[in-house]
């Protein structure tokens, strides 16, 4: 049997992503009976859903297909783009699938995000998703649990079924199979980043947030085993580049075809982040909502929206940036985005004080031009092949 063709599941991948009607999820509900439950970027505890027979659903916003008409009503001009074009989709109908929303704790927008939704729609699940800021298990632990075991609640209220701890463990292994391919889908483009496009493994990671896991699993294999068998993918000297800030709002997939073609490869990045947001497996004995509650504490990517003392700000980076061996860091953020952009100056003093090249610029998720950004970027990537010695 031969591989799949990357390309094909890549375009198959970027179909889904550009369906605001959610089909899949439609289709899903239509098979199962099932609760769709959307959810804002970050991070969710996609297992507990799961555990309780509800497809998570990832909720990015409208990108660059959607026309805002109405949601440009409910934010200021100095907002930015995400919550209009959420509230956009909600208000059109293309949401109507879902059963809920989560809006996890990310910043003020979201949390005002979380009560509009309620004001508008106020039949269906929508809970702003509180999270800890301080990590020990019996302050934080015990205040985590007890936000995971109201949803519980609240879910099966609205009809999921009860959360049982053998379901959890289960689901928590699934996830965990997930997890292990996506970090191979990654560690690969590390390796050699002419096998796997950045603007590829964005669409597939964008496929995954609105499929179920195990289809999103088998989508992760075909791609790998097709990506090591296709013989044509051939090394350029392009520059190493790690992307940063884009943790929320996602950029278009124009931004990261733009960057590719500037001459950068992109091997390490913060896009679609709840694919990694966990770091390694979650151990799949003892109790299986202690090791959830434990991983979050514990093993969690760092991120804006996490308490890190100042003198840590940055510190992550520069591993990430040694690890994935980097040879200089692009600081994209969404217009507006205030954990990201507060965060960035220190950040920058970490990076500027090992030695590593960067650059900047601010983009929005519905941006249709690029020259300026390509420009930028591909003089960014010919000064690090000319003058930075690597």
């Amino acid at each position: 049997m031969s591989a799949a063709d990357p390309k094909t599941l890549a375009e198959r991948s970027e179909e889904i992503y550009r369906d605001y009607e959610f089909t899949t999820v439609r289709r899903w509900k239509e098979r199962t009976g099932g609760l769709a439950i959307g959810y804002m970027p970050i991070y969710v505890p996609r297992e507990l859903l799961h555990a309780q027979g509800c497809l998570p659903v990832g909720i990015l916003g409208g990108g660059d297909d959607l026309e805002i008409i109405r949601g440009d009503a409910f934010y200021q001009s100095y907002i930015c783009h995400i919550p209009r074009s959420t509230i956009e989709l909600g208000l059109n109908g293309s949401l109507d699938c879902l059963d809920g929303m989560l809006f996890p704790a990310i910043c003020d927008v979201i949390r005002n995000l979380s009560g509009i939704w309620k004001l508008k729609f106020p039949d269906k699940l929508s809970r702003y998703l509180d999270v800890p800021q301080v990590f020990e298990p019996e302050l934080g632990g015990m205040f985590y649990r007890h936000e995971l075991e109201e949803l519980a609640s609240e879910l099966e209220r609205r009809g999921a079924k009860p959360l049982e701890p053998e379901a959890l463990r289960e689901s928590i292994r699934v996830f965990n199979e997930n997890r292990a391919l996506v970090r191979e889908v990654y560690d690969l483009r590390i390796r050699e980043p002419w096998k796997v496009p950045s603007a590829e493994l964005y669409v597939l990671m964008r496929a995954g947030l609105v499929l179920p896991v195990e289809e999103f699993t088998a989508m992760l294999r075909e791609y790998l085993d097709g990506v090591r068998a296709d013989e044509d993918r051939k090394p350029m000297d392009q520059a190493r580049i790690l992307l940063t800030g884009s943790f929320c709002e996602q950029p278009p997939l124009g931004l990261i075809k733009t960057l590719e073609r500037a001459g950068c490869y992109i091997v390490d990045d913060d896009l679609v982040q709840i694919h990694r947001w966990l770091l390694h497996d979650i151990p799949e004995d003892g109790d299986p909502m202690d090791r959830l509650v434990q991983a979050f504490l514990d093993d969690s990517m760092e991120s804006p929206t996490r308490y890190i003392d100042e003198r840590g700000k940055g510190k992550e980076l520069v591993e990430r940036v040694e690890g994935s061996r980097a040879e200089g860091v692009i600081f994209c953020a969404p217009s507006f985005c205030d954990p990201a952009l507060l965060d960035q100056p220190m950040v920058v003093k970490a990076v500027e004080k090992a030695g590593i090249p960067w650059t900047a610029f601010k983009y929005a998720e519905n941006n249709g031009q690029f020259q300026v950004i390509r420009e930028q970027a591909g003089t960014f990537a010919d000064s690090i092949k000319l003058w930075s010695g690597v």
